[in-house]
């Protein structure tokens, strides 16, 4: 648990740039989220036409979690931490929506690559805050910094 917790929490050693990467994959899950409550076909009508069960719960269900981490993210606040529902969100996403696509008609493995690039992006983005966390510029460095001034005598 230990070593779960110093993956998550230990400080970010990315340059400024950073936050960049963290504007582009905040700002989508941010403006994704809120399109989920204020547009049924972005929403509760997009999942219903993908299957899923329940569409008006899921739709609002991953809307709440793509405000709240995309808001986190553009803050560099628990930035690894709010990446892993984003990683899940951008997954199924993928698996719902794209991979079927090499299965229509008239589409197949360069209409779906195309399709999906935006997507592959973001979940590389989201890869690469993981392992960097939110860079210089973020909330998580900021509190980083003040504990270590704390700490020094």
């Amino acid at each position: 648990m230990n070593a779960i917790r110093k993956f998550f929490f230990r400080p970010p050693h990315g340059p400024r740039a950073v936050f960049l990467i963290r504007l582009f994959v905040g700002l989508i899950f941010l403006t994704q989220g809120i399109l989920k409550y204020i547009d049924p076909a972005m929403g509760v009508l997009r999942f219903t036409r993908i299957g899923f069960p329940h569409p008006w719960f899921v739709a609002h269900f991953v809307g709440v979690f793509e405000i709240i981490c995309g808001l986190l993210v553009l803050l560099g606040l628990w930035t690894r931490l709010a990446a892993i529902p984003l990683l899940i969100v951008i997954s199924t996403a993928i698996a719902t929506t794209k991979i079927p696509e090499l299965l229509r008609v008239g589409q197949g493995f360069w209409y779906m690559v195309s399709d999906a690039r935006t997507d592959f992006a973001i979940f590389c983005s989201l890869l690469f805050l993981m392992s960097v966390a939110g860079g210089a510029w973020s909330l998580d460095a900021r509190f980083h910094r003040n504990s270590s001034n704390r700490a020094s005598p």
